[in-house]
């Protein structure tokens, strides 16, 4: 299944409620892959090459306002995200490319921006991908988990 995660989050039924507290900085759509009693780490997804980020279409990330992931500059619009895992950490990755499917014409030249993050084994074994923002005190991050790993994006705003 598709789902949509906001930063803020709960953003559409917020605005509807008039609750909204602060602006709409970013939205990620992504496909909900299922573990299915698979190994998903190492073998359904091999280390080391590029991932979609969830399934089906490649995961797409919009940003509402300029901010900083690393020590890039990223312009409001919407993007590709991808990744490379590792058992330690991931390179996440923006690219301008956008309506694509897997990683399949994956294009390195149209990066916009790559960034290490640690992967934290968690102790939950998540059936299902997720992908959602937590607020942190310099912005938020795109928390992506799934099976036994999690991974946090920091986006400054």
């Amino acid at each position: 299944p598709m789902d949509m995660s906001y930063y803020p989050n709960g953003y559409p039924v917020l605005k509807i409620q008039d609750k909204l507290t602060e602006p709409l900085v970013a939205r990620v759509i992504f496909s909900r892959p299922l573990k299915n009693g698979r190994t998903i780490f190492g073998e359904l997804l091999e280390y080391g090459k590029i991932w979609r980020l969830g399934a089906n279409e490649a995961t797409e990330i919009e940003f509402y306002q300029n901010l900083k992931i690393g020590n890039t500059k990223i312009k409001k619009g919407r993007y590709t995200l991808y990744c490379i895992p590792l058992p330690d950490k991931w390179t996440i990755i923006i690219n301008k490319e956008t309506d694509t499917w897997g990683s399949f014409k994956y294009d390195l030249s149209k990066d916009v921006v790559r960034v290490e993050v640690p992967v934290q084994k968690q102790t939950e074994n998540l059936e299902a991908f997720v992908m959602t923002f937590e607020k942190n005190p310099t912005g938020a991050g795109l928390v992506i988990a799934w099976d036994d790993f999690k991974v946090s994006l920091p986006i400054v705003f």
